[in-house]
């Protein structure tokens, strides 16, 4: 099992998101971790953003990923941030990678028009 000690904020995880109920997304599936390193340290919970592979999937503000050797994506894909949601360390089954400032810096843009901060 992942440990608070192994996740960082920008990490990349793949994430066991059963069982989901509605339009919840489900499955194992990569997860972006929004949390900071701070909240990381304090909490049981990491916050964490879903991947979709599927690119027709995209609106306005999703934001996509291109698969490079940092992020060790094995498809392009979609973070789709208007889907916040926290998880139990439980539910995290191995790292993928990081993904890279730029599209970090996209996501917290996108949490302040988010949260109204």
């Amino acid at each position: 099992m992942i440990n608070k000690h192994q996740v960082s904020c920008g990490d990349l995880f793949l994430v066991d998101f059963d069982p989901s109920a509605g339009h919840e997304y489900q499955g194992k599936r990569p997860a972006l971790v929004i949390e900071s390193d701070e909240q990381i340290k304090k909490s049981n919970l990491i916050t964490i953003l879903p991947l979709t592979s599927n690119l027709e999937n995209k609106v306005d503000d999703d934001i996509l990923v291109e698969t490079d050797g940092d992020n060790r994506l094995k498809f392009d894909s979609i973070v789709k941030v208007y889907d916040i949601i926290s998880f139990d360390y439980s539910r995290f089954i191995n790292y993928i990678g990081k993904i890279d400032q730029e599209k970090m810096k996209k996501v917290k843009e996108y949490l302040i028009k988010h949260f109204d901060l």
